[in-house]
């Protein structure tokens, strides 16, 4: 039986406070073996700003759905469960070096980000089936502080791998596509 490990790794991220993870995986002839989260590993690697989590969301998603971009005042540890999705992330922390900067980063299992507060993160599932989950550090609540751009503000940039009709709820919802530019954000 051959065994294969993957081991814990982190780089930075080009957002300030923005990091992207490879999850230790263990494979064999059996499937593979995924750390969600290990706090040990997390710590060793530098990254000692994460209180416990407090929520943990699964969403699945078709083949073209974008999700995002919410920046709401939380750490978000996120990936994909299975999958494909391309993440993107705008900094809209007016006092953070990389204030406006857009990052993407593919997502497939074993991939995650480490979202700091105040960084909008966005996603669209590029696989015919997708689950994507997220880790909060504190419960999600209606009216929580926070910042939503529309995700298909032609200003990002964001280069979304499938297009979208903005008009179709099934790529878009309604709150996403009226959520305000980051131009509107700027300058408010």
């Amino acid at each position: 039986m051959s065994v294969e490990i993957v081991d814990f790794d982190t780089r930075p991220g080009t957002i300030d406070g923005l990091i992207v993870v490879a999850m230790k995986q263990v494979t064999d002839e059996r499937g593979t073996i995924r750390e969600l989260f290990r706090r040990s590993a997390f710590e060793a690697a530098g990254v000692t700003d994460l209180g416990p989590f407090e929520q943990i969301n699964i969403t699945e998603s078709r083949r073209g759905a974008i999700r995002g971009m919410h920046a709401e005042d939380m750490v978000k540890l996120l990936t994909v469960v299975a999958g494909e999705s391309f993440g993107a992330y705008l900094d809209l922390r007016r006092s953070s070096p990389t204030f406006g900067l857009v990052e993407t980063v593919m997502l497939r299992p074993g991939v995650q980000v480490l979202v700091p507060r105040g960084v909008a993160n966005g996603f669209q599932a590029i696989s015919d089936y997708n689950q994507y989950a997220y880790c909060f550090d504190q419960e999600w609540l209606p009216g929580m502080a926070g910042q939503a751009c529309n995700p298909l503000d032609p200003e990002l940039g964001i280069p979304w791998p499938i297009e979208v009709d903005p008009l179709d709820l099934s790529f878009v919802s309604a709150k996403d596509s009226a959520a305000p530019t980051f131009g509107q954000l700027a300058a408010s």
